[in-house]
């Protein structure tokens, strides 16, 4: 069991947290959730020792161990994978290496006899002889193949070192578990297999994730970070959502009657101040005000931007025809004889392994990239606007917010109608005058929808456009493209985002395409196409992503 008591952490005059009192008990899955620099990761941070608070205590039951998920993905370069994964239980592997290093002495002495006897008597409690099929049972669970147990973690590529980490923090049953979005660089399957590991875990375990699919799936409490203080919460994301919906329902309708009451008294004050009569009643119904004024009602501190795309006119029959397409990047053919229909009203969601091949065909279509072979043709009616996965040549300027907005606007240069498109993105005040150059990957892309959304486009597409949002703005998008009436091409790993959004699912696989008009969890429960799709992944290590 862990226990927070009278926790408190500022920084210079800002507070962060303070007197938090929680209790975190075995068996359950804590989701700490709450606005950019709330404090999420930081409250982990603490509760591992990495930082220090200002005041208070952190308290786990005597003989219990901690494991946290890395985030320094270069500092088991020099370790083997499996070694890596091993680690995660320290004592364990620091017994397994003393006994190794004893049995490979020339001069083995009597004393080294019996200090290996203690190690192997401590090692097999610990359960050190099921050590490595234990961890490559969680690397394969989690899409790394048996073939790169034996490598040097400076050989993985980004995403493989990410999964290689999320495996040493649940390796050996550890009694709580910490982890950062954990399902950052996973596939659609792996994060399917970490939810169900979760899901039968029996220890403790606090999460921070953007991604709300997970967060329902695996948590049974939430911990909400607003205004410094956290607030528990019994139930997942979803059942959160709707209880702080009612609550903020509330407490508006509260705040109005007491306005209501307030103004009725005030007027009785205006009336009735002058009357000798009435003064002494006057006089109580003031202080009745002042009281009322004194317990006005806080609002929440998140803020949701408004996010809605109109489109200049409707789409026309003709959509998007694309011929086989081929590209060929660094000797590696992403797309291969790719042909493609879109038609009105398609919400196409692109999934599979090869995230490159998705991002190659999006510049393909925008023009950013020409294909090596193959046609592509926009219909006359369209107008597109694209999100892309790397926007950092967009922000390499020296403009202000407001005159960078400015460049996408050619039919109304106005101060105010600029900046009313900035104020829905959360740019109010001084903030539209920030330099682009030095925004927060967020930033940059409320930035790129308040672009987007400029462009009156009735054909949007997006890669991966939820990366570096809060829940907020994620949720804020999410509704957005479910309300559009255009066309809309995109990628993604949010799993619920995917959901709700795409009305067509196309799969990319290592030996062809499967396109289905259908939602992505009815095309993941069809048998129909998971038989494809495991014909299609036979002889391929990878597996299936969003």
């Amino acid at each position: 069991m862990l226990t927070v008591t009278d926790l408190s952490l500022s920084f210079g005059q800002r507070v962060l947290f303070k007197d938090v009192n929680l209790k975190f008990t075995p068996g359950n899955c804590y989701g700490v959730i709450g606005a950019n620099g709330a404090g999420k990761s930081t409250f982990l941070k603490i509760l591992s020792g990495e930082i220090e608070a200002d005041k208070g205590e952190i308290f786990i039951t005597p003989g219990e161990r901690m494991a946290v998920l890395k985030q320094d993905h270069f500092a088991y370069d020099r370790e083997t994978v499996l070694d890596t994964v091993i680690m995660g239980y320290e004592r364990l592997f620091s017994v397994m290496k003393e006994k190794d290093a004893i049995y490979m002495k020339e001069d083995f002495s009597d004393e080294d006899g019996l200090r290996a006897a203690d190690l192997e008597t401590e090692f097999a409690e610990m359960g050190g002889w099921e050590a490595e099929s234990n961890a490559a049972v969680l690397l394969s669970g989690l899409g790394i193949p048996e073939s790169l147990h034996d490598k040097k973690m400076a050989e993985l590529e980004g995403g493989q070192k990410v999964r290689v980490l999320l495996a040493q923090a649940l390796f050996g049953n550890p009694d709580i578990l910490l982890l950062d979005e954990p399902t950052n660089h996973l596939d659609l399957e792996s994060i399917a297999w970490l939810e169900d590991f979760l899901l039968h875990f029996d220890n403790t375990v606090i999460v921070v994730s953007h991604d709300r699919h997970f967060l329902n799936t695996v948590c049974t409490h939430i911990v909400d970070i607003d205004f410094g203080k956290m607030k528990l919460f019994v139930g997942n994301y979803d059942f959160w959502y709707e209880c702080s919906r009612i609550i903020q329902k509330q407490m508006k309708d509260l705040k109005r009657k007491n306005d209501e009451k307030i103004a009725e008294l005030k007027q009785f004050i205006q009336r009735f101040s002058s009357n000798a009569a009435k003064s002494k009643q006057a006089t109580s119904r003031k202080k009745l005000i002042e009281k009322l004024t004194v317990e006005d009602l806080q609002a929440s501190s998140r803020k949701f931007p408004y996010v809605h795309f109109k489109a200049d006119r409707e789409c026309g029959k003709e959509i998007l025809k694309a011929e086989k397409l081929t590209k060929i990047v660094d000797g590696e053919k992403l797309l291969d004889n790719f042909s493609l229909t879109v038609n009105n009203g398609d919400k196409i969601a692109f999934i599979g392994t090869n995230h490159a091949a998705k991002t190659e065909f999006f510049k393909i279509i925008t023009g950013e990239q020409k294909p090596d072979s193959g046609s592509y043709t926009w219909g006359v009616t369209i107008k597109t606007a694209y999100f892309p996965k790397d926007n950092s040549a967009y922000f390499d300027s020296d403009l202000s917010i407001t005159d960078w907005l400015r460049q996408y606007s050619p039919e109304n240069q106005d101060d105010v109608y600029i900046r009313s498109f900035l104020g829905r993105m959360l740019f109010s005040g001084e903030e539209s005058l920030k330099k682009v150059r030095v925004l927060s990957g967020g930033e940059k892309v409320r930035c790129m929808l308040a672009k987007m959304m400029l462009s009156g486009a009735n054909a949007l597409i997006f890669d991966e456009p939820t990366n570096h949002l809060d829940l907020e703005s994620i949720t804020a998008l999410n509704n957005a493209l479910k309300d559009f009436t255009g066309v809309i091409l995109f990628n993604s790993h949010d799993h619920q985002f995917v959901n709700t959004v795409a009305n067509r699912i196309i799969e990319l696989t290592p030996t062809g395409v499967i396109d289905r008009m259908t939602t992505l969890d009815d095309y993941l429960a069809d048998d129909a196409v998971r038989e494809l799709r495991d014909k299609m992944y036979r002889n391929c290590h990878n597996a299936l992503s969003i």
